[in-house]
């Protein structure tokens, strides 16, 4: 039979398609990459029809034809069939232009005189593609040498470095986009209208029985005043409402109930009741929470201003004498 379609592209595509088949039907763990998708498959089924049908049309004529020929003919035929293609015969060249040596019939001219045994030994040339491997090894070493330890270009631990930093920029990018990995350590007040929207549907529909809908206090305490049991601001409150209040007394954890967006939502929501008058106000609990970190941003405003005035001072003092 005439192979139109050389072996080199038909074992290939065969090969493929027979392992996509094994692991698209009897999964054995990972897949490859070329197989995730079905449509990669099924085009290497639809390549494979193709070249059978192909083969099988050319095969069918190239008979036809060959029972067409006299004698003389199918000779000639055979004849070209058996004969190396281009491809078979460059092949061939290059491997014995790679391989090197002398042929067997001309092995008497390299014979040295030694002999052990009867074991004669051969001088023969180190093969070719031995030397040329040998010779890029040497250019390899060169420009390595010269690139790393000549002009100290970043080696691996240097490119360790930049790529944990570049995933490092990542992860904070998606967090900024992906709200429910936010805790209480991380999480920040929200003043979006959309955010205190969704804070305020939150509690009214789990905190309004305790707290009242002013967020003046009931059972629980009162929302309104600066007074907090375990800390006001942000950070506290998310981490109150996710792991509930004091135990056996407080209020409940919500964290099983409530992604962690909601939380920071209804959390931001809590605080806009902060300096408002409820109805109904009950008394104060707990200290006062002042947030330390304004407190500290107030000290260095009032030491800057400060300063300021004391320089305003020195200077006049200077005019006037």
């Amino acid at each position: 039979m005439r192979h139109l379609i050389p072996s080199y592209i038909r074992v290939p595509v065969v090969f493929f398609t027979i392992a996509g088949l094994i692991e698209y039907f009897i999964d054995s763990g990972d897949q490859p990459a070329f197989m995730e998708q079905p449509l990669v498959l099924l085009f290497l089924l639809l390549v494979l029809l193709f070249l059978l049908a192909i083969e099988g049309i050319v095969s069918t004529l190239d008979n036809i034809l060959y029972q067409s020929l006299d004698e003389e003919g199918k000779a000639r035929y055979d004849a070209q069939k058996a004969a190396p293609s281009k491809l078979a015969l460059w092949l061939k060249n290059t491997y014995e232009k790679l391989k090197g040596g002398k042929p067997i019939e001309d092995e008497g001219e390299i014979i040295l005189d030694h002999n052990y045994d009867g074991i004669k030994e051969l001088d023969n040339n180190l093969p070719p593609w031995w030397l040329y491997g040998f010779y890029a090894t040497i250019i390899f070493a060169v420009v390595y040498l010269a690139r790393y330890h000549v002009f100290n270009a970043g080696d691996q631990f240097a490119e360790y470095e930049i790529e944990y930093a570049e995933a490092n920029k990542a992860i904070e990018e998606y967090k900024k986009t992906a709200k429910d990995l936010v805790d209480a350590s991380t999480v920040e007040l929200l003043t979006d209208a959309a955010d205190l929207s969704s804070g305020q549907k939150i509690y009214e529909a789990n905190c309004v029985a305790c707290h009242m809908a002013d967020g003046g206090g009931g059972i629980g305490p009162n929302l309104t005043d600066p007074n907090w049991i375990l800390g006001g601001g942000i950070k506290n409150v998310f981490n109150t409402i996710s792991e509930g209040g004091r135990d056996g007394k407080g209020m409940v954890a919500w964290k099983a109930n409530l992604k962690p967006i909601e939380i920071a939502q209804v959390a931001s929501y809590v605080l806009q009741f902060q300096g408002k008058t409820p109805a109904n106000p009950k008394e104060a609990e707990g200290d006062i929470w002042v947030d330390e970190s304004a407190e500290g941003s107030e000290t260095d405003e009032t030491t800057s201003e400060d300063a300021t005035e004391n320089t305003e001072s020195v200077e006049e003092e200077s005019t006037e004498v």
